[in-house]
Protein backbone atom coordinates (compact mmCIF):
# COMPACT_ATOMS: atom_id res chain seq x y z
CA UNK A 1 0.00 0.00 0.00
CA UNK A 2 1.29 3.42 -0.93
CA UNK A 3 1.27 5.92 1.90
CA UNK A 4 1.93 9.63 1.74
CA UNK A 5 1.89 12.70 3.92
CA UNK A 6 0.77 16.04 2.49
CA UNK A 7 2.00 19.15 4.30
CA UNK A 8 1.54 22.87 3.73
CA UNK A 9 4.83 24.72 3.35
CA UNK A 10 8.41 23.56 3.70
CA UNK A 11 9.97 22.33 6.93
CA UNK A 12 12.19 25.32 7.59
CA UNK A 13 14.15 24.08 10.60
CA UNK A 14 17.07 22.16 9.05
CA UNK A 15 17.52 19.93 12.11
CA UNK A 16 13.88 18.87 12.13
CA UNK A 17 13.98 18.41 8.34
CA UNK A 18 17.04 16.13 8.68
CA UNK A 19 15.26 14.00 11.28
CA UNK A 20 12.13 13.77 9.13
CA UNK A 21 14.23 12.73 6.12
CA UNK A 22 15.86 10.02 8.23
CA UNK A 23 12.48 8.57 9.23
CA UNK A 24 11.13 8.82 5.67
CA UNK A 25 14.11 6.79 4.47
CA UNK A 26 13.56 4.21 7.23
CA UNK A 27 9.84 3.92 6.45
CA UNK A 28 10.77 3.32 2.81
CA UNK A 29 12.26 -0.03 3.82
CA UNK A 30 8.77 -1.18 4.86
CA UNK A 31 6.37 0.53 2.44
CA UNK A 32 6.27 3.08 -0.36
CA UNK A 33 6.11 6.39 1.53
CA UNK A 34 6.66 10.01 0.60
CA UNK A 35 5.97 13.56 1.70
CA UNK A 36 4.33 15.98 -0.69
CA UNK A 37 4.69 19.67 0.13
CA UNK A 38 1.96 22.03 -1.02
CA UNK A 39 3.46 25.54 -1.36
CA UNK A 40 2.67 28.02 1.37
CA UNK A 41 0.30 30.77 0.30
CA UNK A 42 1.75 34.16 -0.56
CA UNK A 43 0.27 37.59 0.26
CA UNK A 44 -1.93 36.23 3.04
CA UNK A 45 -2.26 39.58 4.88
CA UNK A 46 -5.19 40.50 2.63
CA UNK A 47 -6.92 37.12 3.20
CA UNK A 48 -9.13 36.01 6.05
CA UNK A 49 -8.36 32.76 7.90
CA UNK A 50 -11.28 31.12 6.06
CA UNK A 51 -9.94 32.24 2.67
CA UNK A 52 -6.51 30.86 3.54
CA UNK A 53 -8.00 27.51 4.60
CA UNK A 54 -10.04 27.36 1.38
CA UNK A 55 -7.03 28.09 -0.86
CA UNK A 56 -4.83 25.57 0.98
CA UNK A 57 -7.67 23.06 0.82
CA UNK A 58 -7.96 23.46 -2.95
CA UNK A 59 -4.21 22.88 -3.34
CA UNK A 60 -4.32 19.80 -1.11
CA UNK A 61 -7.35 18.28 -2.84
CA UNK A 62 -5.60 18.57 -6.22
CA UNK A 63 -3.13 16.00 -4.87
CA UNK A 64 -5.80 13.55 -3.68
CA UNK A 65 -7.39 10.90 -5.89
CA UNK A 66 -11.03 9.79 -5.46
CA UNK A 67 -9.91 6.32 -4.31
CA UNK A 68 -7.40 7.60 -1.72
CA UNK A 69 -8.19 7.01 1.95
CA UNK A 70 -7.78 10.54 3.32
CA UNK A 71 -6.81 11.01 6.97
CA UNK A 72 -6.59 14.45 8.53
CA UNK A 73 -4.12 14.97 11.35
CA UNK A 74 -6.49 16.94 13.54
CA UNK A 75 -6.63 17.77 17.24
CA UNK A 76 -10.21 16.46 17.39
CA UNK A 77 -9.38 13.13 15.78
CA UNK A 78 -9.12 9.66 17.26
CA UNK A 79 -6.15 9.06 19.54
CA UNK A 80 -4.17 5.83 19.42
CA UNK A 81 -1.42 4.29 21.47
CA UNK A 82 1.49 3.22 19.24
CA UNK A 83 0.42 -0.44 19.22
CA UNK A 84 -3.14 0.56 18.27
CA UNK A 85 -1.88 2.84 15.50
CA UNK A 86 0.23 -0.02 14.12
CA UNK A 87 -2.84 -2.29 14.12
CA UNK A 88 -4.83 0.45 12.38
CA UNK A 89 -2.11 0.79 9.69
CA UNK A 90 -1.98 -2.98 9.24
CA UNK A 91 -5.76 -3.09 8.74
CA UNK A 92 -5.61 -0.24 6.21
CA UNK A 93 -2.91 -2.17 4.29
CA UNK A 94 -5.59 -4.81 3.64
CA UNK A 95 -8.35 -2.41 2.59
CA UNK A 96 -6.91 0.82 1.14
CA UNK A 97 -5.10 1.24 -2.15
CA UNK A 98 -3.44 4.47 -1.04
CA UNK A 99 -3.39 6.04 2.41
CA UNK A 100 -2.97 9.83 2.46
CA UNK A 101 -2.37 11.75 5.68
CA UNK A 102 -2.62 15.55 5.73
CA UNK A 103 -1.18 18.12 8.12
CA UNK A 104 -2.98 21.36 7.38
CA UNK A 105 -1.80 24.93 7.47
CA UNK A 106 -1.74 27.26 10.47
CA UNK A 107 -5.53 27.66 10.63
CA UNK A 108 -6.48 24.04 10.06
CA UNK A 109 -8.67 22.59 7.33
CA UNK A 110 -11.36 23.98 5.07
CA UNK A 111 -14.88 22.55 5.22
CA UNK A 112 -14.29 21.03 1.77
CA UNK A 113 -11.31 19.01 3.06
CA UNK A 114 -13.21 17.98 6.20
CA UNK A 115 -16.10 16.76 4.03
CA UNK A 116 -13.72 14.72 1.82
CA UNK A 117 -11.80 13.14 4.71
CA UNK A 118 -12.42 9.52 5.61
CA UNK A 119 -10.98 9.83 9.13
CA UNK A 120 -9.26 12.16 11.56
CA UNK A 121 -6.38 11.20 13.85
CA UNK A 122 -4.82 13.22 16.66
CA UNK A 123 -1.20 12.71 17.69
CA UNK A 124 -1.77 14.25 21.11
CA UNK A 125 -4.03 16.51 23.13
CA UNK A 126 -1.04 18.85 23.35
CA UNK A 127 -0.38 21.49 20.69
CA UNK A 128 2.79 21.19 18.62
CA UNK A 129 4.25 23.42 15.94
CA UNK A 130 3.48 22.22 12.42
CA UNK A 131 7.19 21.50 12.02
CA UNK A 132 7.21 19.22 15.08
CA UNK A 133 3.98 17.46 14.09
CA UNK A 134 5.71 16.34 10.89
CA UNK A 135 8.57 14.82 12.87
CA UNK A 136 6.33 13.16 15.46
CA UNK A 137 4.14 11.74 12.69
CA UNK A 138 7.15 10.37 10.78
CA UNK A 139 8.53 8.74 13.91
CA UNK A 140 5.17 7.15 14.70
CA UNK A 141 4.85 5.82 11.14
CA UNK A 142 8.30 4.26 11.47
CA UNK A 143 7.39 2.86 14.89
CA UNK A 144 4.18 1.35 13.44
CA UNK A 145 6.19 -0.31 10.66
CA UNK A 146 8.58 -1.91 13.16
CA UNK A 147 5.69 -3.06 15.37
CA UNK A 148 3.96 -4.68 12.37
CA UNK A 149 7.20 -6.51 11.49
CA UNK A 150 7.82 -7.53 15.10
CA UNK A 151 11.12 -5.67 15.29
CA UNK A 152 12.59 -4.50 18.62
CA UNK A 153 12.33 -0.70 18.13
CA UNK A 154 9.16 -0.41 20.25
CA UNK A 155 9.05 -1.53 23.89
CA UNK A 156 5.85 -2.04 25.87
Amino acid sequence: MKTSLIVVGKTVNKHIAACIDDYVERIGHYMPFGILTVPELKNTKSMSEEQQKEREGEAILKQVQPTDWLVLMDEHGAEYRSMEFAAWIEKKQQTARKLVFVIGGPYGFSEEIRARANEKISLSKMTFSHQMVRLVFAEQMYRACTIIKGEPYHHE
